[in-house]
C-alpha cells in the first residue's frame, strides 16, 4: 500500500508523507502551461499542492471559476491520483466576487434556514466600519459570512480539492469570540467531506501557529511564512532565516494528542517589489523593508539561479534542523505582482521551455531535494521540546545547580540571525537536554572561518572554548570554526560540568 494511501481517517505518517512533498502552487487552476506544471508535479514526486485554486479579488465569473477548477483537478488527478490540492478562503472579500453570486439552497439548508431567492450581502459579510480592520475583512461572527466560507468550500470540494488553506485567520476571526463560528464552519466543511470528499478526509490550514479550542486544534496543521534577518556585510541581497515560535500542540483532528501539530513553512507573497524603495531608499533602509524591498517570492526570484538552488536547499535544511514537526512548501508557482514593466509576473520552477517560456528552471533542484528529504539532516536537528533552562536541576555528584541561560556566541551569530559576540542572545541560545549537557543547531549559510564560544548565564564573565576550556571573560580565547562548504548545518553540544564542547558538522 502507498505512504499516501487514506480514506476517511489520515494517520500524522501519511499527513507528514505529504507536507514532506508540498509546494505552493498557487492558482494552478488557471495556468496557462497547465500540462507542464503537471509534467513538473509528476517529474518531482509533489503530493501536496498548496494554494492550487482560489480568488483574492475580481474573478467575476463564479460557474466559469468553478469549472477551471475542476477541470485542472481531474487532469491532474489523471495523472497522480495520490496529489492532494488545495484551495484558499482568504480574509479578504470584494464586492465584485461576492454580491452578483447566487446563494444555493444547499447553503440554507445547512444552516437551517429558510431557502431565499437573493445573492449573497456583501456588506453583511464584513466588519462593522468603526472596527479599525481593514475594509475588505470579512467578519467570520457574522452569518453571511459563515454562509459564504461554507459555500465556497463545498464547492471547491466537489471540483476535487481536499485541503483548504484559510488565510490570516487571527484577522477574522477578531469577533469570534472561542472561535466558535470559525469553528462551525470548518466542522460542517469537515462533515460535508467525509461524504463528499475524493477521498472522505479535507485538510485545514492558517497562518497560525496555534489554533486550540478546548483542548482541540480547528486544525490539521499550522502553517506561516518564514522569517528573515538581512545581511550587510555581503554583497547583494542576502538575509538568513530566523526560528519564529514553535508549532503548538493538541488534539488532532483525528483524536491524537500532539504535543506539536506538524508545521509548514512557505515563501509568501504579498505584493511584489517595493519600486518606490528601489528608487527612494538606502541599501541599508531598503535591506530592513520587508524582504529587500519586496515579498518572500519575489525577492527570491530576483536572486541569480544559482543563488536561487542554493536557497532552496538552505531553506530545507532550516526547516529540518530548526523545527522537527515543520516541513517547507517548495515554490511551484507564485505570483510575482507588478515587474518594473507594469505586467504581473509570476515564479515557475518548470525548467524554461517553448511549453514555459517564463520557467525560472528549478525543476531539477526540487526533485533532488525532495528526493533528499528531510531524513539526512534531522539528526543534526534541536530538540522537539524547546527547554531552554536547567531547570533547577543539579550535579549530583557536586550539588552545583546547572544553569539557566546558555549561549552559543561568535563571529558566526549574523549569519543565523542574531548580532555578532552577543552572548546574552536568544537567537543562539542552547537547549537543556539533561544531566547538565546543552545543545544548539544551526546552519551556516557560507563557508569560511569563524570563532565561537559558549557563554554560561548568558554573560562574559564566564565562558569557555574548544581552545580555551579553562573559563575566561570575554571574546579574546574563541575557539575557530571553519566551514567547508555553503549550507553546512553545525551542531554545538556543551557539557556544564566538565566544559567539554563536541562540534559535528554536516554539508
Amino acid at each position: 500500500m502507498s505512504q499516501g494511501y487514506f480514506d476517511g481517517a489520515m494517520p500524522r505518517k501519511v499527513l507528514e508523507y505529504y507536507l514532506s512533498h508540498a509546494a505552493s502552487g498557487q492558482w494552478l487552476f488557471s495556468s496557462e502551461t497547465l500540462d507542464d506544471d503537471i509534467r513538473v508535479i509528476v517529474k518531482t514526486g509533489l503530493k501536496f499542492i498548496g494554494r492550487a485554486a482560489g480568488i483574492w479579488k475580481g474573478d467575476g465569473d463564479e460557474e466559469g471559476h468553478f469549472a477551471r477548477a475542476k477541470k485542472a483537478a481531474d487532469k491532474v488527478h489523471a495523472a497522480d491520483p495520490e496529489v492532494i490540492l488545495q484551495a484558499c478562503i482568504f480574509e479578504a472579500l470584494y464586492r465584485e466576487d461576492v454580491e452578483h453570486v447566487r446563494i444555493p439552497a444547499f447553503v440554507f439548508e445547512a444552516f437551517g434556514l429558510p431557502v431565499e431567492d437573493r445573492c449573497f450581502h456583501y456588506d453583511a459579510c464584513l466588519f462593522p466600519k468603526d472596527a479599525g480592520t481593514w475594509d475588505v475583512m470579512p467578519d467570520i461572527s457574522q452569518l453571511e459570512t459563515q454562509m459564504w466560507f461554507y459555500y465556497r468550500g463545498v464547492r471547491y470540494i466537489d471540483s476535487g480539492y481536499e485541503a483548504f488553506h484559510m488565510g490570516q485567520i487571527h484577522l477574522y476571526t477578531g469577533h469570534d469570540r472561542g472561535y466558535k463560528a470559525i469553528g462551525k464552519v470548518i466542522g460542517m466543511l469537515r462533515d460535508y467531506g467525509k461524504l463528499h470528499a475524493r477521498r472522505h478526509k479535507v485538510l485545514f490550514d492558517a497562518h497560525s501557529h496555534s489554533l486550540v479550542v478546548g483542548g482541540k486544534s480547528l486544525l490539521d496543521y499550522n502553517a506561516m511564512p518564514f522569517t528573515r534577518f538581512p545581511l550587510l556585510d555581503r554583497p547583494g541581497e542576502k538575509l538568513v532565516l530566523v526560528r519564529e515560535g514553535r508549532s503548538g500542540g493538541g488534539i488532532s483532528p483525528e483524536g491524537v494528542y500532539e504535543e506539536s501539530l506538524p508545521f509548514l513553512y512557505e515563501y509568501d507573497n504579498w505584493g511584489g517589489r517595493d519600486w518606490w524603495a528601489y528608487e527612494n531608499q538606502s541599501y541599508e533602509e531598503r535591506a530592513w523593508n520587508q524582504w529587500w524591498g519586496g515579498d518572500q517570492i519575489s525577492w527570491f526570484a530576483g536572486q541569480p539561479e544559482a543563488e536561487r538552488n542554493k536557497f532552496l536547499d538552505y531553506s530545507l535544511k532550516w526547516t529540518a534542523i530548526n523545527n522537527p514537526d515543520g516541513f517547507f512548501a517548495f515554490p511551484l508557482m507564485r505570483g510575482l505582482g507588478a515587474g518594473g514593466d507594469g505586467q504581473d509576473h509570476t515564479y515557475k520552477a518548470n525548467n524554461k521551455s517553448d511549453a514555459c517560456p517564463g520557467g525560472f528552471s528549478q525543476e531539477d533542484q526540487l526533485k533532488a531535494l525532495l528526493e533528499t528529504g528531510y531524513a539526512p539532516y534531522r539528526v543534526l536537528g534541536n530538540p522537539s521540546m524547546l527547554n531552554y533552562g536547567g531547570n533547577e536541576e543539579e550535579d549530583p555528584e557536586t550539588g552545583v545547580r546547572h544553569p539557566e541561560k546558555v549561549v552559543v556566541y561568535g563571529s558566526f551569530q549574523p549569519y543565523v540571525g542574531a548580532t555578532k559576540y552577543d552572548s546574552n542572545s536568544e537567537i543562539t541560545r542552547m537547549y537543556y537536554i539533561g544531566d547538565g549537557k546543552y545543545t544548539f543547531s544551526f546552519l551556516m549559510p557560507f563557508a569560511g572561518d569563524y570563532d565561537f564560544a559558549i557563554s554560561t548565564w548568558g554573560t562574559l564573565s564566564a565562558c569557555v572554548s574548544t581552545t580555551h576550556p579553562f573559563p575566561f571573560s570575554g571574546t579574546g580565547s574563541m575557539g575557530p570554526l571553519h566551514i567547508e562548504q555553503d549550507n553546512t548545518i553545525v551542531r554545538v553540544m556543551f557539557d556544564y560540568m566538565t566544559n567539554k564542547i563536541t562540534v559535528d558538522m554536516k554539508a
